[in-house]
């Protein structure tokens, strides 16, 4: 099992960290979906699924044609469709904690589903991968 442990937001400076943390304190009565681009959202879906060891998503139809996909649990993340592919640095990302293996243990059953390893992080506590469309995420120590 994978634990969804942040979403991390690379934030100005500080106090703008410290003050969306304080605005998110405040509302205690809002859903948040963490919504997601994806040129492919039936691949990039099936990976996510896998990796959050999640049941198999919803998914509609908009008329457009195009196909959302939503995987419930806590962060909920939406797969929005988008006809570009993904271009710079996430300002947002999931950090993923294991449950019940080591983070090396993690980090080769992602690589298993499709990650990509970009960063080892030297010196620090955490792991830097890309999902099959480029999306970093960080795959932390166990909690």
């Amino acid at each position: 099992m994978t634990n969804v442990v942040a979403v991390a937001v690379d934030a100005v400076d500080a106090v703008d960290a410290v003050d969306a943390v304080d605005a998110v304190d405040a509302v205690d009565a809002v859903d948040a979906v963490d919504a997601v681009d994806a040129v492919d959202a039936g691949s990039i879906r099936r990976f996510w699924a896998a990796a959050l060891e999640r049941p198999v998503p919803f998914t509609w139809d908009v008329p457009t044609g195009r196909t959302y996909v939503e995987l419930a649990g806590d962060p909920a993340l939406l797969f929005q469709p988008v006809p570009e592919g993904k271009a710079g640095k996430n300002r947002l990302h999931l950090d993923l904690a294991p449950v019940g293996r080591t983070q090396d243990e993690e980090v080769i059953r992602l690589v298993g589903l499709g990650a990509t390893v970009l960063d080892e992080a030297d010196g620090f506590p955490w792991v830097v991968l890309a999902d099959p469309e480029g999306n970093e995420f960080c795959v932390l120590p166990p909690r």
